[in-house]
């Protein structure tokens, strides 16, 4: 991969993309600007803004990947987190977790609990967008867009 690939992403066909579904637990400001980016490349999103919300979202709509914070008001995000990958209703649902914790082993305690990806808040929206793509292509076996 090129690094001007980081500074300008790829043309994403809305059509192409439409049907890829992203569920977004997070609080509602976060959430909402998230859903928007992800929007604008194409991506169909959902979002909840806690944990029991976001639970029964991912039940309910099966999205493609999930997007979860640590600090949701009712949950902690790796006991969400675990949840998730322990439920066979969305057990094949890869997690990105998207957090500012940053406590020494939250990489490794987020590993654990079965998320695919740790991107620490503040982000670059263009990492998380290879790394979407990354985790849909592992689990959905997506290819990459052709430029």
């Amino acid at each position: 991969m090129s690094v001007d690939l980081l500074h300008q992403p790829q043309a994403v066909s809305v059509a192409t993309r439409q049907q890829v579904k992203i569920l977004i637990i997070d609080d509602r400001a976060q959430a909402h600007l998230l859903a928007q980016r992800l929007g604008r490349q194409g991506f169909a999103t959902v979002w909840a803004d806690s944990g029991r919300a976001g639970l029964a979202l991912a039940r309910s709509e099966r999205p493609k990947l999930v997007l979860l914070d640590l600090r949701l008001p009712d949950a902690d995000g790796l006991e969400i987190c675990s949840q998730l990958v322990d439920d066979p209703a969305t057990c094949g649902i890869p997690v990105l977790v998207l957090s500012a914790d940053d406590r020494p082993d939250i990489v490794r305690r987020c590993r654990a609990a079965g998320c695919l990806f740790f991107l620490r808040k503040p982000y670059d929206p263009n990492v998380l967008l290879l790394l979407i793509r990354h985790a849909l292509a592992e689990t959905e076996g997506l290819a990459h867009e052709p430029g």
